[in-house]
């Protein structure tokens, strides 16, 4: 029995290897479009792979994965991150885990996942074949018995268009996990200024997200942002990425926040604002926030000069500093589609089209995306698994 599978990239490679190792006998042959593959896992954290994660602190997979989460909390049953981080040890690639949870391999190198990949592949005799176009499904059914789609995401909908003509629901694609520009010099001056914790905020909407922040010379980047990027994506893509945005440089209440300026200001009294930072924010930040809420003149007023009405302001600077974002960074730096192959269009147990008998899909290709920190190409692998397993089950 022959197998395809449409798509070079992590979920491609892992489904592959997978379906080898549980039926051998069958004959599986990898198809890329491009000239070469496993492309996007070579860059894919700074060249790190940054390739799963602890879920230690995720209470519910919504918080990390804004669409897809129900299916993968079913799918997790069979493969999670537990049997993720497993999978690579045992195939000779030693993990280490961050404080922050993101699992990377031990030799800090993208490589060491795609060296693994590739002898897998050449182990278990699976085929590969580059620079290949597939546009239309029914010559890949006529020459296998299963397809399994692992192609990405598409920026754009014509690259889903042949699936759609299939009977497949698309969701339309849009960027996710970018950062944002904000034409504000008086902000981008601050570039290289890193930020923890904070709070960014789509005002009048309930959209928010939490962690580290940096300010750029385009605007603004770091997890903080990404994880906003991933809940708002398709609000900020029906806004044309130009919306208001708020910054909580403090991760803190309001009124922890106002208690704070209340002690500094108690505690120093004949002191200059601008000499003590409330919150250990980066002095440049505070001397920013100090001249946009009280003004130039104000800046070398004491804390004991503060006005109650002065007070409110910086607190309102600290918990809610508002700015107007003018677009996407001024490059593509995203890895992450949000959209794809509707869920509704395939079975949640097999992953199998439901309008077209043994078509698989698995990875990024479906509407399943997360935020920053491993949770995609955890998507990946357990997306893949499942198709695998299915494969095997069906075939042998």
């Amino acid at each position: 029995m022959r197998t395809a599978v449409v798509g070079g990239g992590a979920a491609g490679f892992f489904l592959a290897i997978n379906l080898k190792e549980m039926l051998p006998g069958m004959d599986v042959t990898i198809l890329e479009r491009s000239q070469g593959v496993l492309q996007k896992v070579a860059v894919s954290g700074g060249g790190r792979c940054n390739c799963t994660n602890t879920f230690e602190t995720v209470t519910d997979l919504s918080q990390v994965y804004p669409r897809g989460h129900r299916l993968l909390k079913r799918l997790f049953k069979q493969f999670d991150h537990r049997s993720a981080y497993q999978w690579f040890e045992e195939h000779g690639v030693k993990l280490t885990t961050q404080s922050d949870g993101c699992v990377f391999p031990a030799s800090q190198d993208a490589h060491t996942i795609i060296n693994c990949f590739l002898a897998e592949a050449r182990r278990h005799h699976i085929k590969i074949s580059t620079g290949v176009r597939i546009d239309s499904l029914s010559r890949l059914l006529a020459d296998y018995d299963y397809v399994c789609i692992c192609t990405g995401g598409s920026p754009r909908m014509e690259g889903l268009r042949w699936l759609a003509d299939a009977g497949h629901a698309i969701e339309s694609p849009v960027p996710s996990l970018f950062t944002l520009s904000i034409d504000d010099k008086s902000l981008t001056s601050l570039m290289g200024t890193v930020v923890e914790p904070t709070q960014v905020m789509l005002p009048g909407t309930k959209l928010r997200a939490d962690g580290p922040l940096l300010v750029t010379h385009w605007g603004i980047s770091g997890p903080a942002v990404l994880r906003l990027s991933s809940y708002a994506a398709r609000h900020l893509s029906e806004h044309a990425y130009q919306v208001p945005l708020a910054i909580n440089w403090t991760g803190e209440k309001e009124g922890d926040v106002r208690e704070a300026l209340l002690t500094l200001a108690a505690r120093n009294p004949q002191k200059l604002l601008s000499t003590i930072s409330p919150f250990g924010l980066p002095a440049r930040l505070w001397d920013h926030l100090l001249q946009k809420t009280l003004g130039p003149q104000r800046v070398r007023c004491s804390w004991q000069s503060l006005s109650q009405k002065e007070l409110n302001r910086l607190t309102n600077a600290l918990m809610s500093d508002s700015y107007q974002t003018s677009g996407r960074a001024p490059f593509r730096d995203e890895f992450v589609t949000c959209g794809g192959i509707s869920l509704g269009s395939i079975n949640p147990s097999t992953l199998e089209s439901r309008h077209v008998s043994c078509l698989y899909f698995a990875g990024e290709v479906l509407d399943i995306d997360g935020v920053t920190g491993g949770f995609n190409f955890q998507a990946a692998w357990t997306t893949a698994y499942a198709v695998a397993l299915s494969i095997a089950k069906t075939a042998g």
